[in-house]
């Protein structure tokens, strides 16, 4: 990246300098720093222009002021103190500026054809008289409908920028600002510039702040403790907690604000008095957290309660008579796990890879839909519902399309006055489960309906807050199956075995030397001699030797983001090797996209219905549109350019965005720069999301670390307790 411009030299008098951009060489979304080649009237090479502009495009016209530097590095340049940038003057400038993607609908073609029919006024004609567009050839209404929006739209997304940028704030997010805003946005975040902290994805409470600052509100204002407390909370409750002591906020407030304890705690009263905070049990809340977890517990004691929907079912008939259509001998733990499931209303199964939870879930439903019980699958993910639907045989959906999503309206069409049609759920891959997201299923659940929960306790705990599936068996209330039995035919994997002795606290072992595995794990000396096995195994070794795709069937799994070993470096190290030419390409928010490239969702879309940690693969990226069409599990989902902050490259992704999926490999590399997250779940969670072949490549230290620490921190929930509570005052109640 270019050098930003120096300090003005008394040498060099300040000049007036204006002309066209023919080419953006290059431009920070977030700090406006912009290399520009200009044609200036009168010289015949293009000028080299340094400066600061909210948003620039080539054709348009710059007036600016400055001074002509000869940088050691770069050459003759201008570089401008004030840069402005205003509509191009002549036709070709027009056409440049119209076909550079800025406005959707226009293209290079198009914008010619728009020069050519309106010359000097195309734009007059596209902003005051739109229907002439439909004059031209290939032009209908639905396109110039669209053409006029956009160009609207990209009026009103420049003042934002030109706005956010005044006050000292990048403009990357000037879209999503837009979107959520409309024209109304400069109004609103005048107002109460905090408020883009809690309703605008990827702008932070800094950013908030920064704008705040330069508004001109107070540091020490109520206003800017009462949003920083919520921001602190929030920040809690992204680690997984529901809710913190009074202390314990007022300490990461005081921390993140630097003001005075006083307001700060005056803000958290002023919040709790607005209902944006709740006080309950010498914790403090964000009051949709502690009314989803209060919700959580009163309808798991009300489906726990009245009559199994299949009655009383003969549980030593059962179990022949299934063991007979299965083909399968039921061992004495999963016949003794199948009559207490029978037997409960609402009930957990857990257990790690290789202990018969598929055989049992299989056998459960083939006695229940043979008394004609209605059964309905579901889990958290798309490819968790997928991996369901194949392992049973019946349609399973993820529980935002179970629950009938309505992203127009922000809310689950299904939910207790219109609940879901069904005597049994069964709910998949329950460990990912958060406080939230189990409310909204069970509010949806009818009196009469059971609920078997199936998930693996010992991995990651959910994204979101809350401990759901930890806290329901930690309760006592709910009955619980655990399985621990390795059955022989999972013996032969040595993917299942290595991962339950991670489980144990032992270090996995490799095989012998010439031996055929589905485990192997490779030394390295340091993180330089890491990286360069991994570079290796993925496009390489695992591909030559095995046969598989180094794209679609090959998933690193690193324990970080950061650093030399973490997700965002090896995104790019293999992006270069796996996918160095593929055009056209775009950049957006530091990253750069090109077809063929695989691709995470880093955040739940409701519109799209792609979600947090769904992954896919790059189709086609259309410049005139400004979309990128991405193929996720067989469905085309459209991104505008705006919105490529939701994704992320994912040659590389976290274990923890693995949770739910599974892959047919997954390549693991530990070392000693992971310390902070090096964690047996961790760990487990990561070599468990293989099907076929897992190759850990760990510095030896780093592995006995991650196999060995198990300080996890108890998450702050009181799920457990309110169930407990609950049951134990209905259980005492009279009659």
């Amino acid at each position: 990246m270019p050098p930003p411009p120096s300090a003005a030299s008394p040498d060099h008098p300040h000049e007036r300098l204006a002309g066209s951009i023919e080419r953006v060489t290059f431009h920070s979304e977030q700090s406006g720093f912009c290399v520009l080649r200009v044609k200036v009237r009168g010289q015949r090479d293009l000028v080299t222009v340094v400066g600061t502009a909210a948003s620039v495009s080539p054709g348009e016209c710059i007036e600016t002021q400055g001074q002509w530097v000869n940088d050691r590095q770069h050459g003759l340049q201008f570089r401008a103190d004030q840069l402005q940038i205003v509509p191009p003057a002549t036709l070709e400038g027009i056409e440049k500026y119209l076909g550079s993607g800025m406005v959707k609908g226009i293209g290079p073609h198009f914008a010619r054809t728009l020069v050519q029919a309106f010359g000097e006024a195309v734009f007059d004609v596209i902003e005051t008289t739109p229907d002439r567009l439909e004059e031209l050839p290939g032009i209908g209404r639905t396109r110039r409908a669209r053409i006029s929006a956009a160009w609207a739209e990209q009026k009103v997304i420049r003042e934002i920028m030109v706005f956010l940028q005044s006050h000292g704030v990048g403009t990357a997010r000037a879209v999503r600002i837009y979107k959520t805003y409309g024209e109304a946005a400069i109004l609103t975040v005048s107002e109460n510039p905090y408020r883009l902290a809690l309703d605008i994805w990827g702008i932070g409470f800094k950013t908030a702040d920064t704008i705040a600052q330069n508004l001109g509100i107070p540091r020490d204002s109520l206003l800017r403790a009462r949003a920083g407390v919520r921001h602190a909370l929030q920040v809690h409750a992204e680690q997984g907690h529901c809710a913190a002591a009074p202390e314990q906020l007022l300490g990461m407030a005081t921390k993140l604000l630097d003001i005075p304890p006083p307001i700060i705690e005056q803000g958290i009263v002023d919040e709790e008095h607005e209902e944006n905070l709740v006080r309950e049990e010498a914790l403090i809340y964000l009051t949709p957290l502690q009314r989803a977890e209060q919700s959580c517990a009163v309808h798991l004691r009300r489906l726990l309660r009245g009559p199994l929907p299949w009655g009383r079912i003969a549980v030593a008939r059962a179990l022949p008579w299934v063991e007979a259509q299965t083909g399968l001998t039921l061992a004495p733990s999963q016949r003794a796990a199948i009559a207490t499931l029978l037997e409960s209303k609402v009930a957990v199964l857990t257990g790690g890879p290789g202990v018969g939870k598929t055989t049992l879930v299989n056998s459960l439903l083939r006695i229940l839909r043979a008394k004609g019980v209605s059964v309905l699958l579901a889990a958290p993910t798309g490819r968790a519902a997928k991996r369901l639907s194949e392992t049973t045989g019946c349609e399973a959906k993820t529980i935002h399309r179970l629950l009938e999503f309505d992203p127009s309206a922000y809310r689950f069409k299904r939910d207790a006055d219109t609940p879901l049609d069904a005597e049994l759920l069964v709910l998949d891959e329950a460990s990912m489960l958060d406080t939230v997201l189990m409310n909204q299923l069970l509010r949806a659940l009818p009196d009469a309906a059971a609920l078997l929960i199936v998930g693996d306790v010992d991995q990651l705990p959910s994204v979101g807050p809350g401990a759901v599936l930890a806290d329901l068996i930690a309760s006592g209330v709910v009955p619980t199956v655990r399985l621990t039995e390795i059955f022989r035919q999972a013996l032969s994997s040595q993917i299942i075995v290595n991962a339950h002795r991670i489980n144990r606290g032992e270090v996995p072992r490799a095989p012998a030397k010439g031996e055929t595995s589905d485990f192997y794990l490779i030394e390295a000396a340091d993180a330089e001699d890491l990286a360069a096995k991994l570079t290796a195994a993925v496009t390489q070794r695992i591909p030559l030797r095995f046969g598989f795709d180094p794209v679609e069937d090959i998933q690193v799994l690193t324990p970080m983001n950061r650093g030399a070993l973490g997700v965002q470096a090896i995104n790019l190290e293999l992006q270069q090797r796996l996918n160095p030419s593929a055009q056209p390409r775009v950049q957006r928010f530091g990253t750069t996209y090109a077809p063929g490239d695989k691709v995470l969702q880093r955040v739940n879309n409701y519109d799209k219905e792609v979600f947090n940690g769904d992954i896919g693969r790059i189709r086609t990226i259309d410049p005139e549109q400004s979309l990128v069409r991405v193929d996720v599990d067989g469905r085309l989902v459209e991104y505008d350019f705006s919105e490529l902050d939701e994704l992320s490259l994912a040659y590389a992704a976290s274990i923890h965005k693995a949770q739910g999926s599974e892959y047919p490999v997954v390549v693991i590399p530990l070392a000693m720069q992971h310390y902070q997250l090096l964690e047996r779940n961790l760990l487990y969670t990561g070599v468990t999301r293989g099907k076929q072949l897992v190759v850990l490549i760990a510095e030896p230290k780093a592995l006995r670390i991650a196999v060995g620490r198990q300080q996890a921190k108890q998450r702050i929930t009181r799920l457990a307790e309110r169930l407990r509570e609950g049951w134990s005052s209905e259980a005492c109640a009279p009659g």
